[in-house]
């Protein structure tokens, strides 16, 4: 006879791992924002996977037959969703204007149950605390307030002025735990002689350096090692 404490460990280890696969399967959207079903389906499969760790009476391949059925329906939906926009509607529901033209739209606060104070609360989040300066705002399925300022409000940008700029591109590590990546210095086009040359000149080495990163202009920025923190280990 098996220990029943050995029992509820190794569901756990199985419920866990499923449950990882599941979720990897379900997309990364399942865990970033979460629609009304995908919040169902997490808690269902949360509360399934609990209680199979720890009810030795129950089946576990009943268990995790219950757990593919929840994610198979779930994958059902939002395949559905993908090709449906009346099932997006229907499932998700829709985006909701709260502020049109500069006018707080009473009517559609009331029907999404928000108060004026929550709406003054969600614009600060906004680094929005005059309503004068806003001219949209609107209430995504996610619950998330998105806002536009009006045309004088909002931040001046190059094309403002006419100014040509070129592409940004994303910084590139090449030191990291005092090691140098080769690869990422050649994909932007320099070599470790380059950055060996920079070092010195900042009198200092690789090795003191916990992580460097180089952007699209060939600026060099290093973020050494904290000896103290070191010390302490």
């Amino acid at each position: 006879m098996v220990p029943e404490w050995l029992q509820v460990s190794f569901r756990t280890l199985m419920a866990v791992l499923v449950l990882f696969v599941l979720t990897r399967l379900l997309g990364k959207r399942q865990v970033s924002q979460l629609s009304t079903f995908e919040y169902i389906t997490g808690i269902s499969i949360g509360n399934m996977a609990a209680y199979l760790s720890l009810d030795t009476d129950s089946h576990w391949l009943l268990g995790l037959v219950a757990l593919v059925a929840w994610v198979t329906l779930s994958l059902a939906i939002e395949y559905l969703q993908l090709k449906s926009k009346k099932a997006r509607d229907l499932i998700d529901g829709k985006a909701t204007v709260l502020i049109q033209n500069g006018k707080i739209l009473e009517r559609n606060l009331k029907k999404e149950r928000i108060t004026s104070d929550e709406l003054l609360e969600m614009l600060r989040r906004n680094s929005v605390f005059n309503i004068d300066t806003v001219e949209f705002a609107i209430l995504d399925t996610s619950g998330e307030l998105n806002v536009l300022l009006k045309k004088q409000y909002q931040p001046l940008t190059p094309s403002d002025i006419g100014m040509v700029v070129t592409p940004e591109k994303a910084p590139m590590t090449i030191i990291m735990d005092g090691k140098v990546l080769e690869d990422s210095l050649k994909r932007v086009g320099l070599n470790e002689n380059w950055l060996n040359a920079k070092l010195k000149q900042l009198g200092t080495r690789h090795e003191d350096i916990y992580l460097a990163q180089v952007d699209s202009q060939n600026k060099l920025y290093l973020d050494p090692f904290d000896r103290q923190a070191q010390n302490t280990h």
